[in-house]
This record gives structure tokens, sequence and C-alpha cells, in this order.
């Protein structure tokens, strides 16, 4: 029973920073492709940044690129979203991802890539 859990989300100034957690399971989720995703009320579920299971492919979307930095630990079976210069835009509901099936070679940055999905952290930057 594959599982990812989030955690680190919260309340931060705007300029602030978080360091978001996703611990996975096993084998499995160390030999797998990740990726962060966020969702606000009222928006459709935006691709944040992925990282593949040798840590050789890395990438983030526009809005947070020079940002935000994705990395992983598979000795702890997590991946982390460390999350700098954070701005009210940024509020959202965000989740990690896992892609058990090998689609995430062709498709890192769609949501249809991946297969297991973590319950989701809140971030909410105030102004």
């Amino acid at each position: 029973q594959v599982q990812l859990v989030e955690s680190g989300g919260g309340l931060v100034q705007a300029g602030g920073s978080l360091r978001l957690s996703c611990v996975g399971s096993g084998r499995t989720f160390i030999r797998s492709g990740v990726g962060w995703f966020r969702q606000a009320p009222g928006k459709e579920r935006e691709f944040v940044a992925a990282i593949g299971w040798s840590d050789g492919m890395i990438g983030y979307a526009d809005s947070v690129k020079d940002r935000f930095t994705i990395s992983r630990d598979n000795a702890k079976n997590t991946v982390y979203l460390q999350m700098n210069s954070l701005k009210p835009e940024d509020t959202a509901v965000y989740l990690c991802a896992m892609d058990s099936k090998g689609l995430f070679r062709v498709r890192p940055r769609s949501a249809a890539a991946y297969d297991i999905w973590g319950q989701g952290t809140q971030v909410t930057v105030s102004s």
C-alpha cells in the first residue's frame, strides 16, 4: 500500500520561507518520479516542480523558478520543496504525487503522469 504524506505547510508573511516534505513508502517511491502540484480555490491544479528518482531530471514551473527548490533524500523516502520569497499568489493546497507506471519519463509536468497522490498541505501567504 503506497502512501504519500505531505507536511510543512502553514501561514507565512510575504517574503518568508517554508519547506514542504513529502514522505513516501519503500523502494517503489525511491525509484519513482515525484511531482509537486498546487491548487487554489476556484483554480485548476498547477504544476510546480518535479524530480526524477536519480535527481538527474528536475523541472520547475516558470512561476516558481528561482524561488523554489525541489530535492529528495532517498534514505528518508522524502521529497522536499523549499519555498523562498513567498508571495500571496503562492497560497494554495500543495500536493505531492508519485508516478508508479513510468509516465513521468514522457509527461513529468502533467498531473496525468502521476497515479499516487498525497492529501495535501495548506500554504497561506499573507500580505
